[in-house]
């Protein structure tokens, strides 16, 4: 999913498959559907991926819950990532790769689903298709923060996604640009980096984006497509 250099996305919240049609004109690197924070049914989930396999945007999913039904529907209909919540320790994240992997792992396999299109792959080729599943675990606690060194050693973990938003709530505090969670997010994509892999946020604008570039932040997610439009629609009204 992620390649080298930054690689700039953003979330989709709107359940319309023409989004990703559209946003894959854009230079945009991949989207992620958030499933976790907005209404996503299976079906629809579906239908966001059929779109992102029609103009080649790679689309991940923010799924709602760390569960095996999820995890496994979720790949199943060709979701080229997961970015999964709640990731607080290595536990959990080596139960997240087992539920990715077809191969020593849980994940149970049928051959027909998209990601291995639809019967037409060998069933090695189908399993080498789901060894391909990228995981970005969200670091989102205090005790995530305390973990994120465990975490990222996990083999089959790819990155970590640093959600400063509830990492601030986590801490008992009420806002992200408080000093004691940046130091957190630091600590973190030094972690990150140290272990070679990839640091993923998510920002609210460029600012931000250039800031935590420079600090090594390469997988960045970039406002929604909701925060898009808004934006957009507010830029062409003149300020009275």
């Amino acid at each position: 999913m992620p390649r080298d250099g930054l690689r700039i996305g953003t979330f989709v919240k709107t359940a319309c498959p023409q989004t990703i049609e559209i946003l894959g004109m854009s230079r945009l690197h991949f989207a992620v559907v958030d499933a976790e924070h907005a209404p996503f049914d299976r079906v629809t989930l579906d239908l966001m991926m059929t779109a992102s396999c029609a103009v080649g945007l790679p689309l991940a999913a923010r799924i709602p819950e760390v569960n095996p039904a999820v995890v496994l529907s979720t790949l199943d209909i060709g979701a080229a990532g997961l970015l999964v919540p709640h990731v607080d320790t290595p536990d959990i994240a080596r139960d997240v790769v087992a539920m990715t992997r077809h191969r020593g792992g849980v994940r149970g396999f049928s051959g027909s689903p998209r990601f291995a299109r639809y019967g037409t792959l060998s069933m090695a080729k189908s399993l080498d298709a789901g060894e391909d599943a990228y995981v970005m675990c969200q670091i989102e606690s205090a005790e995530a923060v305390e973990n994120a060194a465990a975490i990222a050693a996990v083999e089959g973990v790819d990155g970590l996604f640093i959600g400063y938003a509830d990492l601030a709530l986590s801490m008992g505090l009420e806002s992200p640009q408080d000093p004691r969670v940046t130091a957190a997010a630091d600590a973190v994509i030094e972690i990150g980096r140290a272990a070679g892999k990839t640091v993923g946020m998510f920002v609210s604008n460029t600012a931000e984006r250039d800031r935590f570039a420079a600090r090594g932040v390469s997988w960045i997610v970039l406002g929604s497509d909701q925060s898009l439009l808004r934006n957009a629609a507010d830029a062409i009204v003149p300020a009275a």
